[in-house]
């Protein structure tokens, strides 16, 4: 028999992924290593046209021409591997999927090696975790756009629906959809930050209950900052271990780790001249979540107020988040506007707001709102410059500021939160002080400088006469 869809790495997103396919009437091959999860696919694909196997060579025969191979196998070398000793079985034509978070420069670099042999390359980010693997993630493709044609049907089908519509597309050439994916991994991250602030202001400085959090979540979730993250965080603070009746929450160690694509979003918006300040400061904050013993030792010699200072509202954090949920997706969707020039992507600002909109992790209400402005003017430079979303700026920038005092004066971290604000305030500042920065650099270093009242670039011989 002969299968429409191959997928390699049959783990959690692997096997659901390509369940996911099969039942939605395309047959399926999957090939591990493993033969336990061969069982487990063969076992969970029962109702489906779905089978595994170990062998590299019958896995590739079995696929029809051209032949649709997707790989969801850890990021770097594993994947040059797979791609490596599939080229021996592979014809012109034949088409390969990387849906794993590579990283954009890998995307490239595999790109323009298979097109020398006539191999279709598509780098393509998946989003929405194992559950979304199974029952609809949010799909960005990037790189051949005739291969991306022939499985398009396939990833329509699997992907994602928000009004019928589905959450993939074709984003541009090479790497343009890892790209994408990594920016909604940065997104991610600074969402994920200020919520957690947020939190930490409502425990810390509120002294609010588990369940008290847990039931302002729920209420958030019905409003403007409804989305997929806000909607688990209110489950999270139910949760509760079942030996114990605990919170669950109150037994996880605060030590966040990472995978790495924050890290290559503040990277990438470094090398590109892009500044995404609270993307950062998310990545800052789980690298300096790591050092417990440190900020143990750090709380005991510089001690905390004694009572709280200030007074603050629920509604106050609720504005609070709804000013950095706005912030994060701006930066996010302003480095991917000036790389996009820079790398001639083509990218479709509004076209990839709608396919956030479902499936993914950063999937929110606001997406529409963001849809909405870049359909009025797909030039525009920045989300915050958009009537509307100005408005609701202006409606929430007094809450933001009100919380982000109160976390100040109570020694409550919340450094997303504060670089939302100050990235605002630069954006929207005519005059800022690098003209000193300038005049530093040319008494130090001779670096010259620019002039307001003329043209060209000058310098001071006589700085410290």
């Amino acid at each position: 028999m002969k299968y429409d869809f191959g997928l390699v790495g049959l783990g959690v997103m692997g096997r659901n992924f390509i369940l996911n396919v099969a039942e939605n009437g395309f047959s399926a091959i999957g090939l591990s290593s493993k033969k336990e999860s061969i069982e487990k696919l063969e076992n969970d694909g029962k109702d489906f046209v779905v089978k595994g196997t170990t062998e590299t060579k019958v896995f590739i025969e079995s696929l029809t021409v051209p032949r649709k191979v997707m790989l969801l196998v850890p990021a770097g070398n594993p994947v040059d591997s797979v791609i490596d000793s599939f080229l021996p079985h592979l014809s012109p034509g034949d088409i390969i999927i990387d849906g794993g978070n590579s990283h954009y420069d890998d995307t490239e670099r595999r790109f323009e090696k298979l097109d020398k042999l006539n191999i279709h390359f598509l780098g393509t980010g998946v989003s929405g975790g194992s559950k979304g693997a199974r029952l609809g993630p949010s799909i960005m493709p990037g790189g051949n756009k005739d291969a991306y044609d022939i499985v398009r049907p396939i990833f329509e089908k699997a992907s994602a629906k928000v009004n019928d519509i589905p959450c993939v597309s074709y984003l541009g050439n090479t790497s343009a959809g890892h790209y994408v994916k990594m920016i909604h991994n940065g997104i991610e991250y600074a969402m994920m930050q200020i919520i957690s602030e947020a939190y930490h202001i409502m425990k810390l400085g509120m002294k609010m209950s588990n369940q008290e959090i847990h039931q302002t979540f729920v209420q958030w979730n019905k409003g403007k900052l409804n989305s997929y993250l806000i909607e688990i965080t209110s489950d999270i603070f139910k949760a509760k271990e079942v030996e114990t009746g605990e919170y669950l929450i109150d037994l996880i160690l605060d030590k966040a780790k990472q995978k790495g694509t924050g890290k290559w979003t503040s990277q990438s918006a470094m090398d590109f001249g892009v500044a995404v300040p609270t993307i950062d400061s998310s990545v800052s904050m789980r690298i300096l979540s790591s050092f417990k013993e440190t900020r143990r030792s750090g709380e005991k010699i510089f001690s905390k107020p004694k009572s709280i200072i200030g007074d603050i509202e629920v509604n106050d954090i609720e504005n609070a988040l709804i000013y950095g949920f706005i912030m994060c997706y701006a930066q996010g969707l302003s480095q991917l506007k000036i790389t996009s020039e820079e790398k001639k992507y083509g990218l479709n600002y509004e076209e990839i707001c709608k396919i956030w909109r479902g499936g993914c992790i950063i999937r929110a209400k606001l997406l529409e709102e963001f849809m909405f402005a870049f359909n009025k003017n797909p030039d525009l430079v920045n989300l915050i410059f958009d009537s509307e979303i100005s408005e609701m700026i202006k409606e929430s920038d007094s809450y933001a500021r009100k919380v982000s005092v109160y976390s100040i004066n109570n020694k409550i971290p919340s450094l997303a939160l504060n670089s939302s604000i100050s990235y605002f305030d630069a954006l929207t500042t005519e005059k800022l002080p690098m003209n000193l920065i300038q005049a530093q650099r040319d008494c130090f270093g001779e670096h010259t400088f620019e002039r307001v009242d003329m043209n060209g670039t000058f310098h001071n011989e006589n700085w410290q006469s």
